[in-house]
C-alpha cells in the first residue's frame, strides 16, 4: 500500500492571463480550459501529485477562476478525516501586498503565508498548463539522496525548440553549473549536454527547463523574502544556481506545454494515435476528474475511426474521423467531422427548449445536419446549425471576430457562438 508523502506540498502555477490560448481563455483561466473531451488542464498536475502520492497541494490562480473554483471544488473532496487537499489562492490585496501577482516568483511569494501554514521539508512547483505523466517520487528521491537545495525537472530538446526554453549545462554529477534563458539560435553551439543516445539519435543535445522545480523549504523562504525577483525562469533560478546547489532530474518520456492554440489542438488530436504519447489508459497513472454521472454515448449509423467519444453524447453523424468529442456533444445527421475537437456542452437541452428553438429557427445546441468541420476547435455550448461548412488549414489568414477565431489555420468556434444554417468558413 503506498504512504503519503507528508513533507511534501505542491504548488500550481495557473498562470496569467492566458492571452496565447484565446478565446479558450476569454472565460476561463488556463488550468480550467478543456482537455481530451472530459478532463480540464488542472487536472493533469493535480493527478501526477495524486498518483506520486502528494495530497497537499495549492493552486495559484487570479484570471477567470470561477469556472475553476468550481470544477475543483466538485471534484477533488477527500476525506474529513484526511490532511489532503487541493486549495485555490487567488490574488488578494492585503496591507502588505496591495498588487495581483507580477510574475511566478511573486504569485509564490504573495502566497507564502498560506504555505508555512502548513508542515512541509520540499515544496514541488509546477505549471498549470502542460500534458505529461512524471512519477516525482523519483524527483524527489533523487533531490535528497544528492542533498539539493533545489531540483529542477529537466527536458533534452532539439535546436528548433531549444530558443524557446531556459537552456543549462551540468556537471558530471548532474548539479547545474550555467543557465540561460530563451537563448539566441547562434549562441546554442555552446550549450549541448550530455544526454542518452536515444536523445542524441533525434537531435535532442539541449537540456531545457519543464518549469517543474522542488525547493527545500529553507531556500523557499530565503529567496521569496526579495520582493525585487518576479519570476522564476528569468531570476530565482539563474541566482540560484549560482550559489546554491540546484540538480538536474533529467525527464526523457511525453511533455508539451500548452502555451498556444496550436499546441492545445495537436495535443488533443495527438489522443487519438494508435499508441498516444499520452495514454489515457493507464491502471498506475490514472487521470482524475469530476465524476459526472452520466448516461452512455449513443450512435445512430455512424463510420467512427481513431477518435475518443466522451460520455453522454447523442450522435447521428455519418462520420468522425481522429477527432475528441466532448461530454454531452449533439450531432445531427449526415455531418462529417474531421481532425477536430468538439468540447461538448455543460447541460442537456430540454425538450420544450427544443421545440421552442425549432419553431423559432434557432439553431439547437449542439451541432447540427450535413455540416462539414475539419480542423477546428468548437467550444462549449455552441449552437451550429444546419448545413455549415468550416474547413480550417493553413490557407486560413489569422482572424478575430465575434463568432471565431483562426490561428495558425486552426478555426476556433468561440464559447455559446451561435452559427447560422449554410455558414462557411473555408
Amino acid at each position: 500500500m503506498k504512504t503519503k508523502r507528508k513533507n511534501v506540498i505542491a504548488i500550481i502555477l495557473g498562470g496569467g492571463q492566458g492571452s496565447r490560448l484565446f478565446p479558450l481563455t476569454a472565460s476561463r483561466s488556463k488550468p480550467a480550459v478543456p482537455i481530451a473531451g472530459k478532463y480540464r488542464l488542472v487536472d493533469i498536475p493535480i493527478s501526477n501529485c495524486m498518483n506520486s502520492d502528494i495530497y497537499r497541494m495549492f493552486v495559484l490562480t487570479q484570471f477567470n477562476s470561477a469556472s475553476l473554483n468550481a470544477h475543483i471544488k466538485n471534484t477533488y473532496n477527500f476525506s474529513i478525516f484526511s490532511q489532503s487537499f487541493v486549495d485555490i489562492l487567488a490574488a488578494e490585496q492585503t496591507p502588505d501586498n496591495p498588487t495581483w501577482f507580477q510574475g511566478t516568483a511573486d504569485a509564490v511569494r504573495q502566497c507564502m503565508p498560506h504555505f508555512l501554514n502548513h508542515e512541509f521539508d520540499y515544496a514541488l512547483i509546477l505549471s498549470g498548463d502542460q500534458l505529461y505523466q512524471m512519477d516525482f517520487n523519483d524527483m524527489l528521491d533523487d533531490h535528497i539522496e544528492a542533498e539539493a537545495d533545489l531540483s529542477i525537472a529537466t527536458l533534452p530538446v532539439n535546436d528548433k525548440d531549444a530558443p524557446e526554453f531556459g537552456i543549462l549545462k551540468t556537471d558530471s554529477e548532474n548539479f547545474i553549473k550555467s543557465f540561460i534563458e530563451k537563448p539566441a539560435k547562434e549562441l546554442l553551439p555552446d550549450w549541448k549536454s550530455e544526454v542518452s543516445d536515444d536523445m542524441k539519435s533525434q537531435g535532442k543535445e539541449y537540456l531545457a527547463s519543464m518549469g517543474i522545480y522542488i525547493f527545500n523549504r529553507k531556500l523557499l523562504i530565503e529567496l521569496m523574502s526579495n520582493p525585487d525577483t518576479k519570476d522564476f525562469g528569468k531570476e530565482i533560478i539563474p541566482q540560484a544556481v549560482e550559489n546554491k546547489k540546484v540538480l538536474s532530474y533529467q525527464y526523457e518520456g511525453y511533455w508539451t506545454d500548452i502555451g498556444n492554440i496550436d499546441s492545445f489542438f495537436e495535443a488533443n488530436i495527438g489522443l487519438t494515435d494508435d499508441i498516444p504519447q499520452f495514454n489515457l489508459f493507464d491502471n498506475d497513472n490514472k487521470i482524475y476528474t469530476r465524476p459526472r454521472l452520466l448516461s452512455p454515448s449513443k450512435f445512430h449509423k455512424i463510420m467512427v475511426e481513431r477518435s475518443l467519444i466522451s460520455e453522454g453524447c447523442i450522435i447521428h453523424s455519418k462520420e468522425i474521423t481522429k477527432s475528441v468529442i466532448g461530454n454531452r456533444t449533439r450531432i445531427g445527421a449526415d455531418t462529417v467531422i474531421q481532425h477536430s475537437y468538439v468540447m461538448g456542452n455543460d447541460l442537456y437541452q430540454h425538450i420544450d427548449d427544443i421545440n421552442e428553438d425549432i419553431k423559432n429557427n434557432r439553431p439547437l445546441i449542439g451541432i447540427g445536419e450535413r455540416c462539414f468541420i475539419h480542423n477546428a476547435i468548437v467550444d462549449k455550448n455552441c449552437r451550429i446549425g444546419n448545413d455549415v461548412y468550416i474547413k480550417g488549414g493553413k490557407h486560413l489568414a489569422d482572424t478575430t471576430n465575434e463568432l471565431y477565431c483562426i490561428k495558425e489555420g486552426i478555426v476556433v468556434i468561440r464559447k455559446g457562438a451561435i452559427i447560422p444554417d449554410g455558414f462557411t468558413v473555408k
